[in-house]
């Protein structure tokens, strides 16, 4: 049994082993498994079975079937990002002296969904399930900038009813988008600032968004090129856990 299944992944990572190349013949898999002709067949044919190895009908050649596809996304359905990134949190905590932040988005807010307090006495709180709309704060402007345009200045009409405020934060979100992150200062609460880099889940789409909150006053230009710096280290982490593509 074990053997069989040793084999049947041998085939496996054959399909998946060149991008370049989509589909197999059975003489070529044969080849780089170094597995007699009529094994690789008998296993093609239990794998094609269920869904794991499909042929293609032209060209009588083998790829990878959409089971895998389907075990994928239930995977990706049932991972919960608060549990995957609190690790992360952790030790961003430990390593910066500042709390960390999870939001998620939510319509046109964003909800706080977990927080890890720094070690420093006076430091920055923002209560778990508070909703802060969207436009508020680098956490949220990071999810914002990586929302399909339309979708985002959708959610800024229904937001800011001033022309001319909106047309400047959509004039803002490319940037934030190209750069990786975003920085706030007193957006939300006077003598605070925040940093913020955006987590992206399955399909390109953003999941939420990793912030550190800091007081004003310990930001220095060293500083903040620090915190920027770990904020995107840190999400790119969670995003990989989550489903997320490099």
């Amino acid at each position: 049994m074990v053997q069989s299944i040793d084999r049947a992944m041998s085939i496996i990572h054959v399909l998946i082993s060149d991008e370049n190349k989509s589909s197999w013949s059975i003489s070529d898999i044969a080849d780089r498994t170094a597995l007699p002709l009529s094994t690789v067949h008998r296993l093609i044919s239990t794998l094609m079975k269920y869904g794991l190895i499909m042929q293609i009908p032209e060209t009588k050649q083998y790829k990878l079937g959409y089971t895998w596809m389907e075990i994928g996304l239930q995977l990706l359905d049932k991972i919960d990002m608060r549990a995957v990134a609190r690790s992360v949190m952790e030790r961003l905590a430990s390593e910066v002296k500042e709390t960390v932040y999870l939001s998620i988005p939510h319509g046109t807010s964003a909800i706080v969904l977990e927080r890890v307090e720094g070690p420093m006495t006076v430091r920055i709180i923002d209560n778990l399930g508070e909703r802060i709309p969207l436009h508020i704060g680098a956490a949220n402007k990071t999810m914002l900038a990586n929302m399909d345009p339309a979708e985002a200045a959708s959610i800024a009409a229904q937001l800011i009813p001033e022309a001319e405020a909106r047309r400047e934060l959509l004039e803002r979100l490319p940037l934030i988008r190209q750069n990786g992150y975003a920085v706030s200062y007193g957006e939300k609460t006077e003598g605070t600032a925040s940093v913020a880099a955006p987590i992206i889940g399955h399909n390109h789409k953003v999941a939420g968004a990793l912030s550190i909150g800091v007081p004003s006053y310990r930001i220095t230009d060293e500083r903040l090129a620090l915190l920027i710096e770990q904020a995107k280290l840190g999400a790119k982490e969670i995003s990989l856990k989550i489903g997320g593509l490099p």
